[in-house]
């Protein structure tokens, strides 16, 4: 059911300025634990053990309150246990998790779409009971050294825990995790000499790997398949030194007339560092045929694609093949409104996981200095310019022209922001759509093809190095 109430759009942004109850206390109990973390539980102080008693309080009258109470208790003292360490990475998540879910009932009354149903997955798997208990010993090591206390002895205790895990399919997901954090905290070493800690999202990577090391945390249910069409919305880029990623946010209208949902397909690569900005599509468009999708404006048609419950395509491009041209902005008009929202599974119920794809159209932008607002009927709604890629023709100077947006609603320093993925707006007196991906599968742009040459250039130098290499 569409709000009555659209404010300019198919998303009432009063719903979201207003307060969430209990927010600001959730968090400021998870700052407090954060801080706790950062000297470590090896000889706690008084701050610390107020910081551990405050996440125990926030926690009381929950069916974890015993346990938290016990190990905020034992933490306090610098006497915890591994036990006494997973109660409170258990605490800490389920507090996201709730302020995740508060956040996200607010979207689903803004949105007015329904939201799907959690799937519960069947344990009983395969464990490796003793690479699990090695990786939380590592994990528990670290809380007590504390994010001031971390060295390269401390940190190199991972990697061969690590490289144990990463050969079983079922613990690749925790070794990848602690593999990435292992690597960041080697970087930062020593922690002594640290100017900034980035408190939050060190806690979030360990109580995650405190988690993901339980047995049966990781297992998920089983996918299923999806036959019908997909209806591209737009593409969410993100680049990182040595690795990129691109997002598709999709409509996908099942064969069998049933409801149709938003689903996701990505796709990730290393890159060198040499290759930036709409060169990256070089990199990611060979492994998906829906990024040149996407790019020229087409829907697909799948027949039985691989699909999680959270909506994750696991793309293969033997289950789908392009069909006839399909507008984003008329998807977003026409099928976006009745689309299911999925469901997100217990361990991703965290803030920063939220994007919902929205529409909005008839808002007013203002912009001041380098904040950028869209005012939709009388409300404001922060817009996130600085996630809109160079790797397309969509700008900052087009969003804040533009009459129309689709974008991703994200939750970000206490408020909600959109992400532009596309916009409709006036070029030299004609409406024209731009979008974040319109390069993904190829543009005869001049700043794109000039972007593709300098890649191939780069790319073709580095292959050649390594096949001299090689021969060597």
């Amino acid at each position: 059911m569409v709000p009555a109430d659209q404010g300019g759009g198919v998303m009432r942004a009063d719903l979201l300025s207003d307060p969430v109850a209990g927010l600001d206390e959730a968090l400021a109990a998870v700052d407090a634990f954060d801080q706790a973390l950062v000297a470590g539980l090896l000889r706690p102080q008084p701050a610390q053990a107020a910081g551990l008693t405050e996440l125990a309080h926030a926690v009381a009258g929950t069916p974890l309150a015993a346990r938290v109470s016990e190990a905020a208790a034992k933490a306090a003292v610098g006497a915890a246990g591994e036990d006494h360490f997973v109660a409170l990475a258990a605490a800490r998540t389920a507090l996201l998790g709730s302020v995740h879910d508060a956040l996200m009932t607010r979207v689903t009354e803004a949105t007015g779409r329904p939201r799907g149903e959690e799937t519960v997955p069947a344990t009983g798997g395969r464990q490796a009971a003793n690479l699990l208990a090695a990786a939380r010993a590592w994990l528990c090591d670290l809380a007590r050294a504390g994010w001031q206390g971390i060295d390269h002895e401390v940190v190199s205790g991972a990697a061969q825990v690590v490289s144990a895990m990463l050969p079983d399919p079922s613990l690749r997901r925790p070794a990848t995790l602690l593999d990435g954090f292992a690597a960041e905290l080697a970087a930062s070493c020593p922690g002594s000499a640290l100017e900034r800690i980035p408190a939050r999202r060190w806690g979030d990577l360990w109580s995650r790997g405190m988690l993901l090391t339980l047995p049966g945390a990781a297992e998920a249910p089983a996918p299923g398949t999806a036959t019908g069409r997909l209806l591209p919305l737009g593409v969410d880029l993100q680049e990182h030194a040595t690795a990129a990623q691109a997002q598709v946010h999709a409509v996908f209208e099942p064969a069998d007339g049933s409801a149709p949902g938003l689903v996701r397909a990505t796709v990730s690569v290393p890159k060198p560092d040499t290759v930036v900005g709409a060169g990256l599509w070089q990199l990611l468009r060979p492994h998906m045929s829906l990024l040149a999708a996407a790019g020229e404006g087409r829907s697909m048609e799948l027949t039985d694609m691989p699909v999680t419950a959270e909506g994750d395509l696991i793309w293969s491009d033997e289950h789908a093949r392009p069909s006839e041209p399909a507008d984003a902005f008329t998807t977003a008009r026409v099928a976006l409104p009745t689309a299911t929202d999925p469901a997100t599974a217990p361990l991703d119920r965290h803030p920063t996981r939220i994007a919902v794809p929205v529409f909005l159209e008839g808002y007013a932008v203002q912009k001041e200095d380098e904040t950028m607002t869209f005012t939709v009927a009388g409300h404001p709604l922060a817009v996130d310019t600085d996630r809109v890629p160079t790797a397309g023709p969509l700008t900052p100077e087009a969003v804040a022209t533009s009459n129309a947006c689709i974008g991703l609603l994200r939750w970000d320093a206490g408020t909600y922001r959109v992400q532009p993925l596309a916009v409709e707006t006036t070029v030299r007196k004609k409406p024209v759509a731009l979008h974040a991906g319109a390069w993904a599968g190829g543009t005869t742009d001049k700043v794109g093809v000039k972007a593709e040459k300098a890649a191939t250039d780069a790319v073709a130098v580095l292959r050649e190095r390594a096949g001299r290499l090689l021969r060597k």
